[in-house]
């Protein structure tokens, strides 16, 4: 029997389980660190989705430089 409730990765950040399972297979592959990744650029791209901000290819470039910024 699956275990039913809410999926608190999906409440955090709006992104399923699996697909943040897939995310961080992704991260390793590159090399990336799955806590970063999920901390600083998924919270930021969710902050904005929430808040109805249009969320085109610059905006999310947007986010990842800041990130990025914050381990140079």
């Amino acid at each position: 029997m699956s275990r039913k409730g809410l999926d608190t990765t999906f409440l955090h950040f709006g992104i399923r389980k699996e697909d943040m399972e897939f995310i961080e297979t992704l991260c390793g592959q590159h090399d990336l660190d799955f806590d970063w990744v999920k901390d600083d650029l998924l919270k930021q791209f969710h902050e904005k989705k929430i808040s109805n901000q249009e969320l085109d290819i610059r905006t999310i470039e947007k986010i990842i430089e800041k990130a990025l910024q914050k381990i140079q």
